[in-house]
């Protein structure tokens, strides 16, 4: 029986990865393995494994990694930690293939260990850019270590090609976080404000916003302008996410919840509210505002506006839905009130999200099942 083991350090990629998770345990021909580290294992980030475990899947090993700060030497250090965790793991589960997705430091310390145990890896989303993060050159890196690719777009599809991947090891599949919209029973608006305690009103964004860390010292004056900007829109009610646990989060957070408990009439803040409730938001706020992936991947599903802020997400394809701006207050404001406004919000209606591909985990389930291992270690690069 092949054993299938999945890495999951955060709320948002465990959300992904779910429903794939869900299909390699109930096929009777795979093991699932889960491996739960960094964010997941945090108070301050929620204590999320526990969502895990409540959705019935065994964390057969925790990572631990997070040290109790957020500056660049506390983050290389925790690397460090989880790739000794993680070669604890694998000596012990003994996995077929390692399943990781997208760009995080955690997911490279994984594949960095794997690498030295022979463990062949699959990899999904590689091949896109976000210019304005660190993760950008991690993602490569990971697809350079991996040995099955799932993309979410053919551009993407061709740039690992382009990194030296053999095309028949490289699958376009689409996102799968969109998959999992289509396969999911989502609340009903009732349901979603009784379970936040918070009423969405009539105008609600719903707002996430991550440190941009290829920049130095950005993320105070930018998320300050953020929240100076949206304080001048009287009648907005607004549903803060929390950062994830990358360099300068913590002053993010900071000022978030000083936001939130000054405008406690109209805000409220979660530091994860779980695929489910997140969503189910989409189905009813206004605009999605920050700079998290799921702006640009996930959101236009919905047919409603993100606006993008700033620049940890330059290079990724984007729908018509997306509106970018600069981190200033002016532009931020600007840019805001357009995507409210009732011209735009209908132009979202008709809008084409280029992540979208039908059966998305069904296809990679079918490829990890069925695809042999045997001569997948040993890398040829492949010369176009």
């Amino acid at each position: 029986m092949r054993k299938i083991c999945i890495v999951t350090g955060s709320r948002a990629e465990y959300g992904l990865l779910s429903r794939l998770m869900r299909l390699i345990q109930e096929d009777p021909e795979l093991t699932l393995q889960v491996i739960a580290t960094n964010m997941h294992l945090s108070p301050e980030f929620g204590l999320t494994y526990k969502e895990i475990e409540a959705d019935g899947f065994k964390i057969d090993k925790k990572v631990q990694m997070l040290l109790s700060s957020d500056t660049p030497n506390a983050t290389t250090k925790s690397v460090g930690l989880a790739t000794i965790g993680f070669a604890d793991a694998y000596e012990d589960l003994k996995p077929d293939l390692l399943l990781v997705l997208g760009d995080r430091y955690e997911i490279l310390a994984a594949v960095t260990a794997a690498l030295f145990y022979k463990i062949p890896i699959a990899h999904l989303h590689g091949g896109e850019i976000t210019e304005g993060v660190y993760d950008d050159a991690i993602r490569h890196a990971i697809s350079k270590m991996s040995h099955l690719h799932f993309t979410s777009a053919e551009e993407y599809r061709n740039r690992v090609i382009q990194l030296g991947e053999k095309p028949n090891r490289v699958f376009n599949v689409g996102a799968i976080g969109i998959d999992n919209i289509m396969h999911m029973k989502l609340l009903s608006r009732q349901q979603l404000e009784e379970n936040l305690n918070f009423e969405l009103g009539e105008k609600c964004i719903l707002v996430t916003f991550h440190p941009v860390t290829l920049e130095n010292d950005t993320a105070k004056n930018q998320v300050q302008n953020l929240l100076q900007a949206l304080q001048t829109i009287d009648d907005l009610r607004i549903l803060f996410t929390l950062p994830n646990s990358d360099t300068d989060s913590r002053i993010i957070i900071e000022m978030i919840n000083q936001f939130v408990e000054e405008n406690k009439n109209r805000t409220t803040v979660f530091a994860s509210l779980g695929q489910l409730r997140y969503l189910s938001a989409l189905q009813y706020v206004s605009a999605v505002v920050g700079n998290s992936s799921s702006g640009l991947i996930e959101v236009p599903s919905f047919n409603i506006p993100t606006l993008n802020i700033g620049n940890r997400q330059s290079g990724r394809l984007k729908s018509n839905t997306v509106v970018d701006c600069k981190p200033t207050i002016k532009d931020i404001k600007e840019k805001l009130l357009l995507v409210l406004s009732s011209r735009f919000k209908d132009s979202c209606l008709n809008s084409f999200n280029p992540y979208y591909k039908k059966d998305t985990a069904t296809e990679i389930l079918s490829v990890i099942k069925h695809f042999s291992l045997d001569e997948l270690i040993q890398k040829r690069f492949y010369n176009i």
